[in-house]
């Protein structure tokens, strides 16, 4: 169904509209358009979306919908669609929900059966992948890590072994202890940083994550802006089936000797009995 039939139908739609990043020339025809033909346009901040609006001389009305509000909001806007009224969602800056508001509006929609058109454009992960160097076939984003450090650890500890390529957003706040954290976790891996893309300053900074670091480090204005972080991922994963090998076989030298144990984890898992218990013996040389 074309645009122009989706909006003669009975009920009005959700439009998904991405917008620029940083810079305003990267703003599609489409998304102008649409923005300047819906009746309300949904978004983050009015402010921000304001400088947007006023850039294109876009005139429709702007409503904030953000963390706090959207589970209230929606029913408002749920009604405004129903009653044949078209709504664009916007985020401060690149594509809708990713890592930004709009989910549980979107799902409240989508149960209402009311029609969602996604208006591409930019969005931060995938312009700073398609730059990076790194493999794009497979890839892992995470959005931004945990406020606590002990979380950020654990979600680190679980990607671990993952083989894809990982990607993260950070702030100037918490990047190079964010960046700290990933090297003491994840190892000294190949990593690519984008820095304010599309932006004035916008900067890649390549090499392994240890040499990244200290390129941050060389220059506090490196370490201002947005950031996205890409990861090469795990080129020597452990064998899922290893590690509870290995974790079952801790566990147990905490209770029992090591050969005990060893015989044991060997007898549930099919490991080498040998190789468990010589594991202890090295230990004990070093």
């Amino acid at each position: 169904m074309s645009e122009a039939e989706l909006k003669s139908a009975s009920r009005g739609v959700l439009y998904v509209v991405a917008t620029p990043i940083g810079n305003m020339q990267d703003m599609t025809t489409r998304a102008i358009e649409v923005l300047s033909q819906v009746d309300l346009i949904a978004c983050e901040d009015t402010r921000r979306a304001g400088l947007l609006t006023g850039h294109f001389a876009i005139k429709t009305a702007l409503f904030a919908l953000h963390d706090h509000n959207e589970e209230q909001a929606a029913g408002g806007l749920i009604k405004k669609l129903r009653s044949g009224q078209d709504i664009a969602l916007i985020s401060d800056a690149g594509t809708p929900l990713i890592s930004d508001p709009g989910y549980k509006l979107l799902q409240r929609v989508i149960s209402a059966g009311i029609s969602v058109v996604p208006i591409p454009g930019p969005c931060a992960l995938i312009a700073a992948l398609s730059g990076a160097g790194l493999p794009t076939d497979r890839f892992s984003f995470e959005g931004f890590m945990p406020h606590k450090a002990s979380g950020r650890i654990r979600a680190l500890e679980l990607l671990s072994d993952q083989t894809a390529t990982l990607i993260f957003y950070e702030s100037k706040h918490r990047i190079m202890e964010t960046l700290d954290l990933m090297l003491e976790v994840l190892g000294d891996r190949r990593c690519v940083i984008a820095r304010e893309l599309t932006k004035t300053f916008e900067q890649f900074y390549r090499g392994l994550l240890s040499q990244v670091i200290e390129q941050l480090k060389a220059d506090e204005k490196n370490q201002l802006g947005e950031f996205v972080v890409m990861l090469e991922g795990n080129q020597n994963p452990v064998n899922p089936a290893q590690k509870i090998e290995q974790v079952l076989f801790e566990r147990l030298l905490q209770e029992l000797p090591p050969k005990k144990a060893a015989q044991i984890t060997a007898e549930i898992t099919g490991a080498d009995k040998k190789a468990l218990y010589q594991q202890v013996i090295d230990r004990s040389r070093s």
